[in-house]
């Protein structure tokens, strides 16, 4: 039957059927079964197949993902921005224009970026000294970058403020010298620092263990100092990984709260975070005022990391151009 279908179809289009009744049809064709007949094709003469689709589940997962991120993402901060729209425009101005608010912005965001930097510097020395080393203790280490995910927020600011207090084990050696951590902006910085380095070392460790050796190598016969290699080499393989835990880790300190307020001191227009300042006005039952600040606090974080994605996009722009 199939066979007889086979000829007629061979017929239809004009062709030949081939010598010994074998078809010419592909065989995973012919397994997969003779296409259907429609209309159209009866009309043309030709047979048209079903193409199947190139993403199976494509509409499923969609869906799912859709509403996974509408109601854990979307609803919530909609919900923020309407608790902020009901004030008027004269309330919400005075809430988060405020020299308290003001101060408050300005150390979160301050602190969060000057802690990001770091990380982008003592986190590629980490990450490459895991990657490209072998030494004694090495696993321990790295075991030991993933304990700021592990410990309770709480208690890395409880073990910060231990070691950094006027009495603490190295706060008292910096107070000789006048240096004070505890209960300062260092503070602030030590402990964002601290909860924002996983995300780094994390995210480049990949991208050194892929840099290319030989080329290295190769730069180096060929009398390429080692300045110029990094320059050349390393940096535009890892530089995407660096933006990305830039981002990562800036993105953790600015929501920090657990590990800070042990270490800051929380003192109104000098140690103070702008989510402290948050859960004060949740305490004062002003809901209102603390999703004013929330919306503030969410604009900005959204233009910072928009900025830095553009500069991440501009710079794989901008190597792909000079690879060609």
């Amino acid at each position: 039957m199939a066979r007889a279908e086979g000829r007629d179809a061979w017929r239809r289009d004009g062709a030949e059927q081939p010598a010994g009744g074998q078809s010419r049809w592909p065989a995973r064709k012919r397994d997969q079964g003779w296409p259907y007949e429609t209309a159209a094709s009866q009309r043309t003469g030709r047979l048209i197949r079903r193409q199947p689709s190139v993403l199976p589940g494509f509409g499923l997962t969609f869906g799912f993902t859709t509403f996974f991120l509408s109601a854990l993402v979307l609803l919530p901060l909609a919900a923020l921005v309407f608790m902020a729209a009901s004030m008027s425009w004269s309330e919400f101005v005075h809430v988060v224009s405020s020299a308290r608010a003001l101060d408050s912005y300005r150390l979160s965001f301050g602190a969060s970026f000057l802690a990001a930097s770091i990380n982008l510097v003592f986190g590629f020395v980490i990450a490459w000294t895991l990657v490209r080393y072998r030494f004694p203790g090495r696993k321990l280490v790295d075991a030991l970058i993933d304990m700021p995910f592990a410990l309770p927020t709480a208690v890395s600011g409880i073990a910060l403020t231990t070691v950094f207090a006027q009495n603490g084990w190295i706060g008292q050696y910096l107070s000789v010298f006048g240096v004070r951590v505890a209960y300062t902006w260092i503070g602030v910085t030590v402990a964002l620092t601290l909860i924002g380095m996983p995300f780094m070392v994390r995210t480049l460790q990949p991208a050194i263990g892929e840099v290319q050796r030989d080329l290295e190598d190769a730069a180096e016969t060929l009398g390429a100092g080692r300045l110029y290699v990094f320059r050349r080499i390393v940096l535009p393989t890892v530089l995407p990984a660096m933006l990305t835990g830039f981002t990562l880790a800036f993105a953790r300190a600015v929501g920090e709260y657990g590990s800070v307020i042990f270490i800051a001191g929380n003192i109104p227009k000098k140690t103070e975070i702008t989510p402290l300042l948050i859960v004060i006005h949740l305490q004062e039952f002003d809901y209102r005022g603390a999703a004013a600040l929330g919306v503030v606090m969410l604009v900005m974080s959204f233009v910072v990391l928009l900025t830095i994605n553009l500069i991440h996009s501009w710079g794989r722009r901008r190597i792909v151009a000079t690879a060609h």
